[in-house]
């Protein structure tokens, strides 16, 4: 008897609406191409023809056996939606009490966790990690886990780091080799170069 045992990436998703669903993922169907996406909802052939068309990989109902069991709807993207509308210029108190600045080398093994935003003037390495709800700015290379629910965040990562999003998985190949920002704008992940040279001195 011949077995396999695969480590894979699974992006589950509840399907509440087709025309949505459809949106959302024929602006950013390039990140889920090497993911398994388990949708959750009533089985539609709109919706798998979609997805074949994309040669996306998918399943319906599948009970996903993990101990944390987190289920991805459009509810964040359509929050930072939200967020976008309100007016960009906020007051300066606000600002200097939301914002943090470190300038510190985040480890193999620590993790940083914050509500706010934050500029880090140092590097991530492997094995580290920043989960954050605001605003990311990482002036040298990542190689470890990023988790940012801001607004956007701004980064340069390494083939090693695990960059997420609002709850998706940014392919690293997009965030190599040079400062990024990435950002969502109508439902759309996009990714840009911040600078085509950047000197932080």
């Amino acid at each position: 008897m011949k077995t396999k045992q695969y480590s894979a990436k699974i992006f589950e998703i509840e399907l509440e609406n087709e025309d949505g669903f459809i949106s959302f993922f024929d602006k950013n169907y390039l990140f889920f191409q090497n993911n398994l996406i388990v949708i959750n909802g009533q089985e539609s052939d709109k919706i798998k023809n979609y997805l074949d068309s994309k040669d996306l990989k998918y399943v319906f109902n599948l009970d996903i056996p993990v101990q944390k069991k987190q289920k991805t709807n459009l509810e964040p993207i359509q929050k930072a939606q939200e967020k976008k509308e309100e007016p960009k210029v906020k007051p300066i108190e606000k600002a200097k009490t939301n914002l943090k600045v470190l300038d510190k080398l985040i480890r193999s093994g620590q993790e940083v966790k914050l509500d706010g935003d934050l500029l880090l003037l140092n590097r991530v390495n492997s094995g580290g990690s920043i989960i954050i709800n605001g605003t990311l700015i990482v002036t040298q290379i990542v190689d470890g886990s990023i988790r940012c629910n801001g607004d956007f965040m701004m980064l340069q990562a390494s083939s090693k780091a695990n960059i997420v999003f609002h709850d998706v998985e940014v392919d690293n190949k997009f965030l190599q080799d040079k400062l990024n920002r990435v950002e969502l704008i109508n439902n759309e992940i996009v990714i840009t170069p911040a600078l085509k040279e950047t000197s932080w001195v």
